[in-house]
């Protein structure tokens, strides 16, 4: 009888230890196999120059959110502004076996290296709104730039400026958006036989470089018709040194990215015009393109071109910018619920359409 009390005792701890092996094992995971299914998901690494620039969030919040949608997860790294972190974070990318690695790039020139190495690491890369020279990315996803400076002159011109007089504060010479923009503004201003007063480089994208040049060479300033911004940060230093002299509203201003403070001026009347470029639809793009080439399915559905990056044909999809001024901001910002009205309209309420 003991005997038999023994054997029992005997089974059941053997019962006992099975199901606290198999417990052990299912707490691995969470029982759900989502485990499995997080290792099955692709992954993306995604650099940024830095989000000093108010736009570059937005191409974060979006480009995430649509990824995710479709099944992708997204590692989002900042450089703040330094090439060499850049480089350690497409390393580290490298290192981690993202399928694809998304770059914002600081300069342009530097990451061909960078760029080889990931590629030869079976990894999709993509230049996001900033071409890589020479380095034969998988994709380039951007607006049309020369388009862009079309559009800020057109839209001076279209405000009366002939025969005029213009100074140009182009954004970084390592940002190969910068001479494609310059390109198409001095076509329309040669056109309309107006004059370059001036051509200044903020090289770092550092806004205060314009304010500055506005402080210390006054007598050129005050010959200038027009002003031409190479994006609405930099055209926020300008109108803003502009006020101090008292000239905001008399010299037309221009700028890019549809930022909120850029739209507030336009409807104040201290900034003629901005290019509001659709964000929303180039990150989503971006996103499912990215996420095509990792499969291996062709893209399609998209607007495609292609580009010389210095040594190679790269794909090109390309995104058409739109001019805003106060005639059609309503329209193109606030019905597309890219500023609110009450945002937008907030120093100059009275002007808020009912």
């Amino acid at each position: 009888m003991a005997k038999g009390k023994r054997l029992l005792a005997g089974a059941l701890t053997a019962l006992l230890l099975v199901s606290c092996i198999s417990g052990c094992v299912k707490e691995s995971g969470d029982g759900t196999g989502n485990d499995k299914s997080k290792a099955d998901k692709i992954q993306i690494g995604m650099c940024f120059d830095s989000f000093v620039i108010e736009r570059w969030q937005r191409d974060r919040d979006v480009f995430v959110s649509m990824a995710k949608e479709l099944g992708a997860d997204v590692n989002v790294q900042n450089a703040n502004g330094d090439i060499a972190e850049q480089k350690k974070q497409i390393d580290y990318f490298i290192k981690k076996g993202m399928d694809a690695i998304v770059i914002v790039c600081i300069d342009s020139a530097s990451l061909k290296d960078s760029v080889k190495k990931a590629k030869e690491a079976g990894i999709v890369v993509v230049a996001y709104d900033r071409l890589i020279f020479d380095a034969d990315v998988d994709l380039y996803v951007s607006f049309d730039n020369e388009k862009v400076g079309e559009l800020m002159g057109q839209a001076m011109v279209d405000n009366g400026l002939v025969d005029g007089d213009v100074l140009m504060f182009c954004g970084s010479t390592s940002d190969n958006n910068v001479p494609l923009v310059k390109k198409g503004f001095e076509s329309v201003m040669k056109i309309n036989r107006n004059n370059i007063l001036d051509t200044v480089y903020a090289e770092g994208w550092k806004a205060e470089v314009a304010s500055n040049y506005i402080y210390n060479n006054m007598e050129t300033v005050e010959e200038a018709d027009a002003i031409m911004c190479g994006n609405d940060d930099i055209a926020s230093n300008v109108v803003r040194a502009l006020s101090e002299k008292r000239l905001a509203g008399k010299i037309m201003v221009a700028g890019q990215d549809a930022d909120l403070e850029a739209c507030q001026r336009i409807v104040e009347g201290t900034q003629l015009m901005t290019v509001y470029k659709p964000i929303e639809k180039l990150a989503q793009e971006a996103a499912e393109c990215t996420i095509s080439l990792v499969k291996g399915e062709p893209i399609s559905g998209h607007v495609m071109a292609e580009i010389d990056d210095g040594s190679n044909k790269v794909p090109f999809l390309k995104v058409e910018p739109i001019s805003v001024t106060q005639k059609n901001i309503d329209e193109v910002i606030i019905k597309s619920g890219f500023h609110l009205k009450e945002d937008v309209y907030l120093n100059v309420p009275e002007k808020m359409p009912k």
